[in-house]
Formats: structure tokens, C-alpha cells, sequence
């Protein structure tokens, strides 16, 4: 009967979310306290959400659970149409079926301004005016 039980549960999905369960459960016991987590910045919550919203859509549920548990990041996932305004992105209709990471990679290896190279900047140089050589 316990096999029964087990299968039930596996078949439902409900056995390997509790598995993600206990594994963020033990590692938030495990974290080290002394060394407390630093603020969950705002580029940090729309990173997650970005990288949520891939697992999830990929079936990496445990992965998502973890991920939540171990960043901080809300449990209720961010609005979409909120995440693309704080990116500045603009949706059709066929972008809007995938995660918007998958979009953002396209729009990046697909580009051919600056030949083919894009420059970033870190957060802090992106507040800042630019610089000589911008």
C-alpha cells in the first residue's frame, strides 16, 4: 500500500514538490546565519523572477521552490506585463507564450548593432552619465 501512496503522489507531482520543500527547509537550516543574506536588491527580485519564470516553464518546479526559498524571492510570482515595463520590453503576441528570458536571449544573439558585440555596464555605471568613450 505504501508503493500505491507513493505512486499517487509522484503521478500528482505532489512527492517531488515535497522533496523541494524539505531540500529548501534544510538549507535555509543549514545557511549560516552569521553571514546574513545581503538585501534583495531590485535587480536581484527581477533577476529571479526572470529565472523563476524559465524554471517554471521548463518543469524545473523543485528547482523554482529552492530558488524561491534559498533568494527570498516572493512566493507569488510577479506580474509579467510588470517585469517587461521594469525591462522595457515590448511583447507580440507569440513572445508572450515563452518566458521572457527566452525572448531577451533571442533579442541579444539575433542583434547586429554595434557588430555584433554588446556593451554592458554594471548597475553602478548604469545610474552614472557616461563616460569619455561612450
Amino acid at each position: 500500500q505504501y508503493l500505491t501512496v507513493r505512486e499517487t503522489l509522484e503521478a500528482r507531482g505532489v512527492l517531488g514538490q515535497l522533496k523541494a520543500r524539505i531540500r529548501a527547509e534544510v538549507f535555509s537550516a543549514l545557511d549560516d546565519q552569521r553571514e546574513p543574506r545581503p538585501p534583495l536588491s531590485h535587480e536581484n527580485l527581477l533577476i529571479n523572477e526572470l529565472i523563476r519564470e524559465y524554471l517554471e516553464f521548463n518543469k524545473y518546479r523543485y528547482t523554482a521552490s529552492v530558488l524561491t526559498a534559498e533568494s527570498s524571492q516572493p512566493e507569488v510570482p510577479l506580474d509579467r506585463q510588470f517585469l517587461a515595463n521594469e525591462l522595457k520590453v515590448v511583447e507580440d503576441t507569440s513572445s508572450k507564450s515563452v518566458p521572457l528570458l527566452y525572448g531577451l536571449l533571442s533579442h541579444f544573439v539575433n542583434s547586429s548593432d554595434s557588430g555584433g558585440k554588446v556593451f554592458l555596464r554594471g548597475a553602478a555605471a548604469s545610474k552614472a552619465p557616461p563616460g569619455p568613450d561612450a
